[in-house]
């Protein structure tokens, strides 16, 4: 009952700081009119969080290792909750950056401390089936957010949204410091001492080098969806803003329902297989959408369903393939895969400018199956490789 007690407050406490990514976006027009400045400077204070959140996950994932999980958490949290109080009382866009800035990096502490203290606490079965239970959880604030921030800042402004935040912020906090343990194994030979070589490690492992490719690869494809699928629907299907939001809602409730689903899944077929799996159904399911999107709404949305659906499945394996992989070094691991499905996710718009205009939708959703197909069979050549000294064992794991 602890343990789960423990899940659900890291899964909430990670949700609330994710809020910060999307919760003010529907405020980013009347953002510019209150504080006086450019719609490129307002659009900054969402690209420097993402920023900070992503390039302190590498920081931050040594420091966690050497110096626990709590000591870094818990200020991390009090930073969070104070940079969004200074967003809400912010009368500059340069305030309003600063601040920004300093949400991200109290905000990047959390989802790895929560990502790794599930590894630390729960074992093979129950850790796939409680970090599938986390990343569903954590699916709730992009699904939610913008209605939040939308129906707060129609009578509180962006300030009264920044506000719920830190409000949200400081009761997660609490509730951390009451009920989260301190879940750090004990280290051989007095501790963790962080070197540059130890990323090179994950990166250079099997599992890691398979892993991080994919992870790159699933959120390059998902975000390629939240960016053009707009685009698609309004100039194809003639769909007002909130005919697409329903769109958009529906997308990531499959979503989230698949995230439910794929703990049971790594529970009978373990991770190393659950990878390929549900990556090869995510795969298929990019193809279906190519085939049927062009053609009729309704073969667009049954697709997109199933594309939800198998990303949902897909998302908690790799961190829970992860956590069992690289125990000692679990949080740094954890940090390098977020800091490179952020990059997928940075990617997705760039690359997509490019291809889009070209090609459309074929070409840009071909080009991340293309990429799909070639990830999987290198993750599949890397995870079934033989073991050094013993060609007729494979280096699968459970």
């Amino acid at each position: 009952m602890k343990s789960r007690l423990i899940l659900y407050v890291l899964g909430f406490s990670s949700a609330v700081v994710s809020l910060a990514q999307n919760l003010y976006v529907p405020l980013l027009p009347q953002l510019q009119q209150d504080l006086h400045t450019s719609m490129y400077l307002v659009n900054l204070s969402v690209s420097f969080f993402t920023i900070a959140l992503a390039v302190m996950q590498v920081v931050f994932g040594p420091v966690i290792d050497a110096k626990g999980r709590r000591a870094v958490l818990l200020p991390g949290m009090a930073l969070y909750a104070l940079a969004s109080l200074g967003c809400s009382l912010s009368g500059s866009i340069s305030m309003l950056l600063l601040c920004r800035v300093l949400q991200g990096i109290g905000a990047a502490t959390v989802p790895l401390v929560a990502a790794t203290m599930i590894g630390d606490l729960f074992q093979d079965k129950e850790r796939a089936r409680s970090m599938a239970t986390y990343q569903m959880i954590l699916g709730l604030a992009p699904a939610v957010g913008p209605l939040i921030g939308g129906v707060i800042g129609s009578t509180a402004g962006y300030a009264g949204a920044f506000g719920f935040l830190t409000v949200m912020a400081a009761l997660m906090l609490a509730a951390a410091l009451v009920i989260l343990p301190e879940t750090k194994p004990a280290q051989d030979g007095g501790g963790t001492r962080f070197r540059p070589r130890s990323l090179l490690r994950i990166f250079r492992s099997r599992t890691g080098g398979a892993v991080l490719l994919l992870g790159f690869i699933l959120y390059y494809m998902f975000y390629c969806f939240i960016v053009f699928l707009p685009d698609l629907l309004t100039h194809r299907y003639v769909l007002d803003a909130k005919q697409i939001g329903s769109v958009f809602l529906m997308l990531m409730t499959f979503s989230f329902i698949g995230s439910k689903i794929s703990g049971g899944i790594q529970a009978r077929l373990g991770s190393v297989k659950s990878i390929l799996v549900t990556f090869s159904l995510a795969l298929l399911s990019l193809l279906l959408f190519m085939l049927a999107a062009e053609y009729s709404l309704l073969g667009l949305l049954v697709s997109l369903a199933v594309v939800g659906f198998t990303a949902g499945l897909t998302m908690s394996v790799p961190p829970t393939l992860l956590a069992g992989e690289f125990v000692q070094e679990r949080a740094t691991a954890i940090g390098v895969y977020n800091f490179v499905r952020y990059l997928g996710m940075a990617a997705a718009p760039m690359v997509g400018s490019l291809l889009y205009p070209w090609g459309g939708s074929l070409l840009l959703f071909g080009a991340a199956a293309l990429m799909m197909g070639l990830g999987i069979l290198y993750a599949k050549l890397q995870l079934y490789a033989p073991v050094a000294g013993n060609p007729a064992a494979v280096s699968e794991r459970s």
